[in-house]
């Protein structure tokens, strides 16, 4: 059976059952791209492979921001 027919299957099982219709194949593809991309840029900063940039560094700046103490 081939993804489209698996989509097509899936699509009518939930129409039978009124539930939400899947997303359609490839529709979230770049997304998972882009996230594991940042994941591996953010992972070699914290091992210090290399300078943080882009979305990893605000990444990392949030996350140091949420660790640091707070001084009265």
């Amino acid at each position: 059976m081939s993804i489209t027919q698996q989509y097509a299957l899936d699509v009518h099982r939930a129409r039978q059952h009124g539930e939400p219709l899947p997303p359609a194949p490839g529709a979230n593809d770049w997304q998972l791209v882009r996230e594991l991309r940042d994941r591996r840029e953010f992972e070699a900063v914290l091992a210090g492979r290399r300078p943080a940039r882009g979305r990893a560094r605000h990444a990392l700046g949030r996350l140091l921001h949420r660790l640091r103490p707070v001084r009265l």
